[in-house]
């Protein structure tokens, strides 16, 4: 039986073993905002007690886009937008890592900005043949410099994440895989299908392997988690500053930012 919970800016269903998790604002491209996050966590963490939930899917509404990262409409509390500073994200990739259980991203479009990390953080991902991934923050004044360039790195190469940062590219589905940040590709209307297949056949696996070879996946790379906590304090501080102002309002603008008066 399918179980549904409710929830505003996300969908929860579990299928046939595994927890489906949606970013359900479609007409964001599926921004997040804070309460969105909030929501995440809180699937994330039903799934990790659920003894019938043999897998978690994590995927964005409709057909154009995954997740694009932080909504620069949304303005809650000390949260404007830029995906980090003033919200608990630092927590939703812990639980995507933490979770005993195997993480599937499913990128049915637009993986950007903070969208890509969480893509990144999940333990596969499979993507549709129009997907595209990459980052923004540097042509927007941001910056994940925690899980979204130390652990990319370790993905992709030191190089290609590199790249991926100072450049600022999008890369379509095939071009994604050949550098290791996608498992497998497929035409979008088989997406789910595939998903579902891949899930069918974790759930015939021991639970408790899964959850060990999980555990020492994580242990090589768990240094980054220090990284990344360090680097939320020092990023806030950056957002605070007229140039990273900078990069918002020319987005908000359509204008191109005027970076070069902040060179020191």
């Amino acid at each position: 039986m399918n179980v549904t919970l409710p929830y505003e800016d996300i969908l929860y269903e579990h299928r046939n073993g595994a927890a489906w998790i949606t970013i359900n604002r479609p007409e964001v491209y599926n921004a997040f905002r804070g309460q969105t996050i909030e929501e995440l966590i809180h699937a994330f963490l039903t799934a990790a007690s659920d003894k019938a939930v043999r897998c978690v899917v994590l995927t964005g509404a409709g057909d154009k886009a995954f997740c694009t990262g932080g909504d620069q409409s949304s303005h809650e509390g000390d949260y404007d937008g830029r995906g980090v500073v003033g919200l608990p994200i630092d927590e939703l990739q812990s639980a995507i890592r933490d979770i005993p259980k195997p993480v599937i991203a499913a990128v049915n479009g637009f993986a950007i900005g903070g969208g890509n990390v969480l893509a990144t953080l999940c333990d596969m991902t499979i993507a549709a043949e129009s997907a595209q991934l990459g980052q923004v923050g540097p042509k927007v004044g941001s910056v994940d410099a925690g899980w979204g360039t130390a652990y990319l790195a370790r993905i992709v190469g030191e190089k290609k994440a590199r790249e991926i940062w100072y450049m600022c590219r999008r890369y379509n589905a095939r071009e994604a895989m050949e550098m290791g940040l996608v498992n497998h590709v497929v035409p979008a209307d088989q997406l789910e299908a595939e998903v579902a297949s891949w899930c069918e056949t974790i759930s015939q696996h021991s639970p408790t392997a899964l959850a060990l070879a999980k555990r020492s996946f994580n242990a090589d790379s768990e240094s980054i988690r220090g990284i990344s906590g360090f680097a939320l304090n020092a990023v806030k501080l950056y957002y605070d500053t007229d140039e990273s102002k900078e990069g918002v309002n020319a987005f908000n603008e359509k204008r191109k930012p005027e970076f070069g008066k902040y060179v020191k």
